[in-house]
């Protein structure tokens, strides 16, 4: 394992899910909104390739969209956003699993079956 690697649990790829984020500012106001290439995903969080950067610490909400997948308004913030391809690469971790007062079982169920679902297709 590296010991670089922050992840607790493996992640699967997942080039076909389509992601827009929605920038929350102060008092939940929404700023832009930008749709990303998801890279890969789990339960926890994902990589994503975004046209811009978006700086570390910037609370979201993700709405997902693909086959048999329709999710909207999961919280999240970015962990870190990097130079990437023809893009930036962000590292997004979902908020339910951060602290047990945000913990949502309906959230958890919903990324669970995301995460599912990729991990099949990985097989």
């Amino acid at each position: 394992m590296n010991p670089a690697d922050r992840r607790i649990k493996d992640r699967y790829e997942a080039l076909c899910l389509r992601v827009r984020l929605t920038e929350r500012g102060f008092f939940g106001r929404q700023k832009a909104q930008t749709d990303v290439q998801c890279l890969d995903i789990n339960r926890y969080g994902m990589a994503a390739l975004s046209p811009r950067p978006i700086p570390a610490g910037s609370r979201l909400l993700l709405d997902f969209s693909g086959k048999y997948i329709s999710e909207s308004r999961v919280a999240a913030r970015i962990v870190s956003s990097h130079p990437f391809r023809t893009g930036y690469r962000l590292s997004i971790q979902f908020s339910y699993c951060q602290e047990r007062r945000r913990y949502s079982r309906d959230v958890d169920n919903a990324l669970s079956r995301i995460e599912g679902f990729y991990n099949q297709l990985a097989s």
